[in-house]
């Protein structure tokens, strides 16, 4: 195929360590970033940020943060939200309570482990009238979201909000997972240039699958485990002077990412 051009005008980012992408960028000139609060979702009604489970909190925290940056009006942004593991602690608590006692089981709680909870609580938050969808692709997540939301930004000619993040496991599910710490990641998409560009990608597949490209070893920390942090090669190159980076997007396909950085 062809290469993808398009361009990044928002981005946002938080682990454990990482508060958004402004820490990352410090991380990556050796400077200590700023102590990272949990993930607050200010973009969340109080009365829903009190309910949601922390997969929400983190998915929408990030998609605020790209949002601000790029100004662009959430009632008409397509969102495509991706998770490799859903939020795993309601999961554990779910298969907990059907072993334990079945007819405990919360609707509540049933409802909060759904795969799209994130992208449900977001644009009711927002008001959000535009298409939106929810993704899932084991260790390949990030790669897919990224081929899902750059070709309905090409096909469409729209601005879509790209949001990848996974929550820490919990109980038998996190022996399986080996996914024992948070991470989130939010890209906003634009066709062409916008006032707020950042960056201009430029896509294109590939499927002699060589290893993806490994995060840098200063991130390794937020790299360890988390299937969403395949998106950290990506990220420094877009926190630093651009380059290229290989994610894979499928079993035998990769996405080589070509990252040319604003002035």
């Amino acid at each position: 195929m062809t290469s993808m051009e398009l361009h990044v005008e928002g981005i946002g980012l938080w682990s454990p360590r990482l508060g958004d992408f402004a820490a990352l960028r410090a991380l990556l000139a050796g400077e200590a970033p700023a102590a990272s609060d949990a993930p607050i979702a200010a973009l969340l009604p109080a009365n829903e940020r009190r309910r949601a489970p922390g997969s929400v909190r983190l998915a929408v925290e990030v998609a605020g943060q790209a949002l601000g940056m790029g100004g662009y009006d959430p009632t008409a942004l397509a969102c495509v939200f991706a998770s490799a593991h859903g939020d795993q602690s309601i999961t554990d608590e779910i298969c907990a309570t059907l072993a334990r006692a079945p007819t405990e089981l919360s609707p509540t709680r049933f409802h909060h482990s759904v795969h799209n909870a994130s992208a449900g609580y977001w644009t009711i938050a927002t008001g959000c009238r535009a298409p939106s969808s929810a993704m899932c692709a084991g260790a390949h997540t990030f790669g897919a979201a990224l081929l899902e939301a750059a070709t309905q930004a090409l096909a469409e000619q729209r601005p879509v909000l790209l949001v990848c993040s996974d929550t820490a496991g919990s109980g038998p599910l996190l022996e399986m997972t080996g996914c024992g710490s948070a991470f989130g990641c939010a890209l906003l998409l634009t066709p062409e240039a916008g006032a707020n560009a950042l960056a201009r990608l430029r896509l294109r597949m590939a499927d002699d699958c060589p290893a993806p490209t490994p995060a840098p070893a200063a991130l390794r920390d937020e790299a360890a485990g988390n299937p969403c942090a395949a998106a950290l090669p990506l990220l420094a190159l877009l926190a630093t002077r651009g380059g290229v980076c290989r994610v894979g997007c499928a079993t035998a396909m990769d996405l080589l990412v070509d990252v040319e950085v604003a002035d």
